[in-house]
């Protein structure tokens, strides 16, 4: 239960591996520029409560693996992230204007995989052996 995460009213593990790319797939995301681009997403994802266990930036995408909290919807927590750091990397490197004269950094999708050691069997079998005689009731099977 060490990789649990808990809040006053939760306790959770929601993580997801998530990929976006640069406009057009340009390899931007080296030296000053893939270092800030590191920098931001810490500085704005440990502000808004969520955890990176791992992550890459390669020259033309970010590849990040991350703790979320279950209040949190994972393409709103991915499209802030996205447009803060385009907003700041474009302001600090004017020299990306010539590339992306439309001001998008990123392209406009993401890959998005939650993760987990249980599958649905685990889980199916798991509320199968909880059933008590009393508790019948609470039986939800799907008649095919």
């Amino acid at each position: 239960m060490d990789y649990y995460k808990k809040t006053s009213h939760t306790v959770y593990d929601c993580t997801y591996h998530i990929v976006w790319v640069t406009k057009y797939r340009y390899k931007v995301l080296v030296g000053d520029i893939g270092r800030r681009v590191k920098n931001l997403t810490q500085e704005i994802y440990k502000d808004n409560g969520v955890e990176i266990l791992r992550g890459k930036i390669a020259s033309n995408h970010v590849h990040i693996y991350i703790s979320v909290p279950p209040y949190q919807s994972i393409s709103k927590v991915v499209e802030y992230l996205k447009g803060k750091i385009s907003r700041k990397i474009q302001q600090e490197f004017p020299e990306l204007r010539k590339r992306y004269w439309v001001r998008h950094l990123w392209s406009v999708g993401y890959f998005v995989r939650n993760s987990g050691n249980v599958t649905d069997q685990m889980i199916k079998d798991y509320i199968d052996k909880h059933e008590s005689i009393e508790d019948k009731l609470g039986d939800f099977q799907v008649e095919n």
